[in-house]
């Protein structure tokens, strides 16, 4: 993942940096007011439609891929100065492609190449997020990013009603998880009459796994670690409750892969505890990895090793997780060519439908491309960013600021991600039978 900086602008800084371009700004009104999350027409297109991808690493890379082979619109890549091109990007519509180089510290320097209509997918660090929403709307482009952090999600869905009234469709978390898995158990509790219980499990793990950890960076070190340390939103008989990471492990069987293990991670249901509170008695999410390594990393987690808390070391300070990151990352690293990767994830959904009680299931595995050289991990990540860009450009998705689970259509989701060879497979199972019929 490529990172800008440690520190994000604010959003009262995006505010004054654009102040003067609202003169004059060509605003982008409303064919159709929704007033809500059921969106029938399309929204007044400005101008020849363009996406915006902010960040050049591995998600914000694979994004831009997706974009150039799947639509036929200009695709502006933002990244730092000097940041190389992925190589799958090297002969990928190049009359279509432009590269700028921009420091997202500084959103005035992004800002300057924004126009109104269009499409911004941000690929940077969770905490560009609130500054990146912030200029997104005050240009009037539409705008998606990856999400993870809970916290700034609801910040964010803070600034609806602005979204809505400005004709612009705003939808963070839109990931692999926060984004596709949500999507997926949303989907599953309206097919029920009444939702009971929720469980998603998701995990990139590695196709051939090495110890000690069984386990190789698939996104960001600094991120897996974030969702280690931070307490986790789950729903317990109806409320929304924080548990432990890396707690309550389970074991997992998936026919292709065999025993894994799950355990409880931050991030995942994002704000889904909170949507469906009172709603679904219970929710959550874990992550999967092979067995062993939540023992481990919680080992190391309780040792004080992932502490950000500056310690004091020969007279110096000197904060355990980067030390931790500096010494581990390295060696977690793998080029996917040798060593490539996988995505495993299930979501199964608990409840009533027409007084029978049923589980609705949807499991799925990607695998690394080897023709393109795109990991799992970028194709179920950068291509699901991607999709729901498309499907906001197409005027798809109602102005305002909601999450994938509340505006995002399942079924054409899957068929886009079907299309680009990610195939998940659903099936409803009467609770008293063994057997499903396929969903």
């Amino acid at each position: 993942m490529t990172s800008f900086a440690t520190v994000a602008p604010s959003a009262s800084k995006v505010r004054l940096i654009l102040h003067r371009r609202r003169a004059g700004r060509r605003g982008g009104g409303l064919a159709i007011d929704p007033g809500g999350a059921t969106f029938r027409g399309n929204l007044r297109p400005r101008r020849t439609m363009r996406y915006v991808v902010l960040g050049g690493g591995q998600q914000g890379s694979a994004c831009a891929f997706d974009l150039l082979r799947h639509t036929d619109a200009p695709v502006l890549l933002v990244d730092r100065p000097g940041a190389p091109l992925a190589a799958f990007l090297a002969g990928a519509a190049p009359d279509r492609l432009r590269l700028v180089a921009a420091d997202a510290r500084d959103p005035g320097s992004i800002g300057a190449h924004l126009a109104p209509g269009d499409v911004v997918l941000n690929a940077l660090p969770y905490y560009f997020n609130e500054p990146m929403t912030r200029l997104a709307l005050e240009v009037g482009c539409h705008y998606a990013d990856l999400g993870g952090h809970t916290e700034t999600v609801l910040r964010q869905k803070s600034w609806h009603e602005e979204a809505r009234v400005r004709g612009v469709s705003v939808v963070p978390d839109c990931g692999l998880a926060p984004g596709l898995v949500n999507i997926l158990a949303a989907y599953g509790i309206a097919q029920l009459d009444r939702a009971r219980r929720v469980r998603i499990y998701v995990g990139g793990l590695p196709q051939r796994p090495e110890p000690p950890l069984q386990y190789q960076i698939v996104y960001s070190l600094e991120g897996v670690l974030d969702y280690y340390t931070t307490p986790s939103w789950v729903l317990r008989d109806g409320r929304p409750v924080q548990v432990e990471a890396l707690s309550e492990v389970e074991s997992v069987h998936f026919e292709a892969l065999g025993e894994l293990e799950a355990f409880h991670t931050a991030g995942g249901l994002s704000t889904m505890a909170q949507r469906y509170a009172g709603v679904v008695d219970s929710m959550e999410y874990k992550t999967l990895r092979y067995p062993g390594h939540a023992a481990i990393m919680r080992a190391i987690r309780d040792l004080g090793l992932l502490d950000l808390e500056p310690v004091a070391v020969d007279g110096h300070p000197v904060v355990p997780r980067r030390v931790f990151v500096a010494v581990v990352e390295p060696r977690l690293r793998k080029d996917p060519r040798q060593s490539p990767d996988l995505v495993a994830l299930r979501v199964e959904v608990e409840g009533e439908q027409a007084a029978e009680p049923v589980r609705l299931e949807w499991e799925g595995i990607d695998r690394y491309d080897p023709t393109t050289g795109i990991t799992a991990m970028m194709r179920t990540t950068g291509f699901s960013l991607a999709i729901t860009g498309q499907m906001q450009a197409e005027g798809r998705l109602p102005p305002g600021v909601w999450t994938p689970d509340e505006v995002v259509p399942a079924p054409e989701f899957l068929a886009a991600l079907a299309a680009r060879g990610i195939r998940i497979a659903g099936r409803r199972v009467p609770l008293a039978a063994r057997t499903g019929a396929q969903a």
